[in-house]
């Protein structure tokens, strides 16, 4: 047996217990190797034969839930390997393995507590301290995280998972070049290691290495079909390239990766995959953030036109604006109880449906306006003072993966603010702590939804943003918008561009380098004071 088989069997927690009679003892072996060669079904009816003959066998328990847990029963694995550690609490594989299940459910502060405890009771071991790295790099302490990482390569040098585990904790830190050297010396150890080929692609694609990328997440794919973060991936990098077709169908994957099954809902009505709609009703839900929302609700005109009555269900605060939407009948908030549908689409899966392509996008706006008594309500808010008066974000949702990546730093935005001729006026909302000191006029506490950030955007001549929602509502309403753009590009923004089909009068301000927010600003200074001699708009 080779190296790799024994940590393989390790990692099951395989080892006849003594208390076994000697027919059940080769029944549990048996179940092992079943396990170990993918024959899942097989070996779960072997471990249940055992526990049906012998309650009390921990690690038939254990690998029981570690079972469940490959097939997604993330409930059961959780209650099988917690059942095993009563049985048996000083193994460290069973801490180990519920912190993995508890990860996979998002419980990363437990999970943490049972790396923690996996690695008191086998201190030695590589594979401790890798999980505890990874539970680390799950609730964000990063240095401690890659501590823990290097700890368990210095134990063990040829282990691969750790080496990608390194990798994948440098990339969130930022550290590109080590995370790929990293990273490629995990696959160099296991070729056939695809998760490390998919964080590879990521890194690649943050250098700006699109088409690197794209073939790292080919080769995960092709090594693990059912992979679904590297199709989700894969789609993101083909989307950036315009490559709609392919992009928009593994964009669907999504569903199954771990950050949006749970967003999955289940409705027992058929998703609609873009016939017609003979006067059925349409569900079209919001899935992510408010600027997904914002950018994928211009699809209900073109679902109405095809025949549908439909039903738009979003968010609370994008309710009362999205009441204004040509082609919605009805503008429900998520949680309410739904009218009756007959179909229903994810919105971010609607240009699947509709076979949408970039020279088919339905680019014209305004498709969003603000009420008009709000806006007047608004302008008496901001006065008459004379200037260029200018709405600034530069902060998006601190919850996404890119948001360091994404949000300008202080010492930037105050740099943009020294303009003079300007009034700045912020859209940020809750975060106005950080506009101690600086000229920007702070109404945002006053807005109690998107319905009254749009009233204040209609009062501006031009809105400065970061990728967020705000950049997404003023392209809506068809406002001048300049967005602030980091070194790799969210997908919906492509590559290599300065201008964006979706939004006709956004402008594309990108980061030459990774992080170098100091030439976008330049750009937008300069630029800005042409449009300040320019004057406000008429």
């Amino acid at each position: 047996m080779n190296r790799k088989d024994r940590r393989a069997e390790k990692k099951l927690g395989r080892g006849e217990a003594p208390s076994l009679p000697l027919a059940l003892a080769a029944a549990f072996g048996e179940a092992v190797r079943l396990h170990q060669a993918g024959q899942l079904a097989e070996a779960e009816a072997h471990y249940r034969h055992i526990l049906s003959r012998h309650p009390q066998h921990a690690d038939s328990r254990h690998l029981m839930g570690v079972l469940a847990h490959q097939v997604g029963r993330g409930d059961v694995a959780e209650q099988l390997i917690r059942e095993a550690i009563a049985l048996e609490p000083r193994t460290g594989a069973f801490h180990a393995n519920l912190g993995n299940v508890l990860r996979a459910r998002g419980q990363a502060a437990d999970a943490l507590a049972c790396y923690q405890t996996a690695l008191e009771l086998e201190p030695s071991s590589a594979t401790a301290h890798n999980n505890l790295a990874l539970g680390l790099k799950a609730v964000g302490r990063l240095d401690e995280a890659e501590q823990a990482a290097r700890r368990a390569v210095a134990i063990q040098p040829d282990f691969p998972e750790a080496r990608a585990a390194l990798g994948a904790i440098l990339a969130d830190a930022g550290t590109l070049d080590s995370a790929e050297r990293d990273l490629r010396q995990a696959i160099a150890l296991r070729p056939d290691y695809a998760e490390a080929y998919d964080d590879l692609g990521t890194v690649l694609k943050e250098q700006g290495q699109v088409g690197g990328a794209i073939a790292a997440f080919r080769q995960a794919v092709q090594l693990k079909p059912d992979l679904a973060n590297a199709h989700t991936n894969l789609a993101m990098a083909l989307l950036a390239q315009g490559a709609f077709e392919e992009g928009w169908r593994e964009y669907e994957w999504r569903w199954r990766a771990p950050r949006m099954a749970p967003a999955s809902r289940g409705f027992t009505q058929p998703q609609w995959r873009g016939e017609p709609g003979e006067g059925r009703s349409l569900l079209l839900w919001a899935e992510q953030g408010y600027g997904d929302t914002i950018q994928f609700c211009r699809y209900a005109a073109l679902a109405r036109a095809r025949g549908f009555r439909v039903i738009l269900e979003v968010q609370s605060p994008l309710v009362r604006l999205l009441k204004r939407l040509e082609g919605a009948d009805a503008v429900v908030v998520q949680g309410a109880t739904l009218p009756a549908f007959d179909l229903h689409c994810p919105l971010l899966s609607l240009p699947l449906a509709f076979g949408a392509r970039l020279e088919t996008i339905p680019g014209s706006a305004p498709y969003l306006a603000a009420d008009p008594v709000d806006t007047g309500r608004w302008a008496k808010r901001l006065g008459d003072r004379k200037g260029l008066k200018v709405g600034i974000a530069w902060s998006g949702n601190p919850n996404t993966t890119a948001h360091a990546r994404r949000s300008l730093p202080l010492d930037q935005l105050a740099r943009l603010t020294e303009t003079a001729g300007v009034r700045f006026v912020s859209l940020q909302k809750d975060d106005g702590e950080q506009l101690r000191g600086l000229p920007i006029l702070d109404l945002m506490g006053e807005a109690a939804s998107f319905a009254d950030t749009a009233a204040l955007i209609a009062n501006l001549d031009l809105v400065i943003s970061v990728d967020t929602a705000v950049a997404h509502l003023a392209g809506a309403m068809g406002k001048p918008v300049w967005l602030l753009d980091r070194f790799d590009p969210d997908w919906r923004w492509l590559l290599g561009r300065g201008d964006s089909p979706w939004y006709p009068s956004l402008t594309i301000y990108r980061q030459p380098a990774p992080g170098d927010w100091g030439a976008v600003v330049g750009e937008v200074l300069k630029h800005l004071s042409w449009k300040e001699r320019e004057g406000p708009a008429a």
